[in-house]
Order: C-alpha cells, then structure tokens, then sequence
C-alpha cells in the first residue's frame, strides 16, 4: 500500500505582519486583525504580548475560545445557530471518519498551531491519520498540526477582511480545502485557494474531494438544526 503523501506547510509564506512601529493605534490593530469588531479583542494582556498560556487560561477558566493572533487573543463568537450548524456539520464528518479510521474531527474549542505565535480554532477541522504523529492526536492542548479540511461557520462578527486573512493563514499552512459555511444564505463557499472557489447552494451536492474523498452530503443537511 502506497503512503500518502502529505503537503508540506509552506512556513515561509508571507503572512501579514504589523508594521514597524511605536505608534500603533486601536484603529491599527483592529485593521490588521482584518477589521474584527473591538469587543472580540481581549485588552488583558495587552494586545502584542499574550501567549499560548494566557488563551488555554480563558478556556479553562472562563470558557472563552480565542485565538492568538501577533500576540493578540481574539474571541470566536458563536450564536446558537451557528454553533448548531458547526456542531451538526462535526458529526456528519464524524460517522465517515470514524468508520474507516480515517482521522479526527475536531470542534470549536480545537485549537492548532499553524505558525508560531499564530493559534487558530476552526469551527471544524478533519486531521487526516498521515498528518498525525505515529497516527494519533497529540496529548498537548495547543500541538502543531494542519488540518486537511477546515470549516468556518460564519457569524454576524465576521468581516470580509478577516475571513480573507484566515484562508491565506490556513493555505500557507497547508490546509487543503475550506469551507465558507453561512447559515443565513444557507451556503457553502468551498475553497481550494485563498482566490478559489465554488458557491454551493441548498440543491447542491458537497463532496469531501481530495481532503476527504467519500464524504458526501446535499448542502441543505448542513442547516436542518436552523428548520
């Protein structure tokens, strides 16, 4: 049996990074955040020096999901529909990858490495076996991995601008296929490149391609928890 093989994450993509300077404003940061609203920035610690160790203590003490971002703990922000979309969207992928052993599938609260000092938390992510160390999930609670498939349930929080920072991240990383999930239209916008993509709506048919093959689903599956 042959050995899959794994794209390497591209480490010396070129990322947006903050410009060099003493003065740098609210109106700054926010801008490079990709426009996130200001209440999702947590002000302690001061944005520019939170750590890995500052965003597991949100989670595990104020069970805040965020991400870190040049030293900057952004909040993710889920309404019920969009954590039950997100939630139903995890177990259809669950019974494929379950049942052929095929990886993990991880929710909101799965936070991955993709670049040092950036630390992300798909709504759903599916980590293929060959991706895995030795094939299994490691221990640690923040562990350096790159997801085959990415899903981004969108919320009423979420700008253009940080959505399009998200795909460059995930696709520098490695990332193979994300999904653009948008309970509202009912749509999925699948992406195989940051300027890719394929519209899908109710009466269409999602497939897994390359990131999952087998996995196939009617797009309307996806919002049955909004009926």
């Amino acid at each position: 049996m042959s050995v899959a093989h794994v794209p390497k994450p591209r480490r010396d993509a070129r990322i947006a990074k903050p410009a060099a300077s003493e003065d740098v404003t609210v109106a700054d940061l926010l801008a490079r955040l990709g426009g996130v609203p200001a209440h999702r920035v947590r002000l302690t610690p001061t944005p520019g020096t939170a750590t890995e160790r500052d965003l597991l203590h949100l989670l595990d003490h104020e069970n805040r999901i965020c991400e870190l971002i040049e030293g900057t703990l952004v909040e993710k922000t889920l309404g019920a529909m969009e954590s039950g979309t997100a939630l139903l969207i995890g177990s259809l992928l669950v019974v494929l990858v379950r049942t052929h052993k095929l990886g993990v599938v991880l929710g909101a609260d799965g936070t991955l490495r993709l670049f040092p000092k950036l630390v992300r938390a798909p709504d759903v992510s599916f980590i293929s076996k060959a991706r895995l160390p030795g094939g299994k999930l490691p221990q640690e609670p923040i562990p350096s991995l790159v997801p085959d498939l990415v899903v981004e349930v969108l919320s009423k929080s979420n700008t253009k601008s940080e959505m399009k920072r998200k795909l460059g991240e995930y696709f520098a990383a490695g990332v193979t296929v994300v999904w653009l999930v948008d309970p509202k239209a009912k749509t999925v916008r699948v992406h195989t490149a940051p300027d890719q993509s394929t519209l899908l709506t109710e009466n269409d048919t999602l497939g897994g391609g390359v990131a999952l093959p087998g996995f196939q689903v009617r797009v309307s599956e996806f919002f049955e928890v909004v009926e």
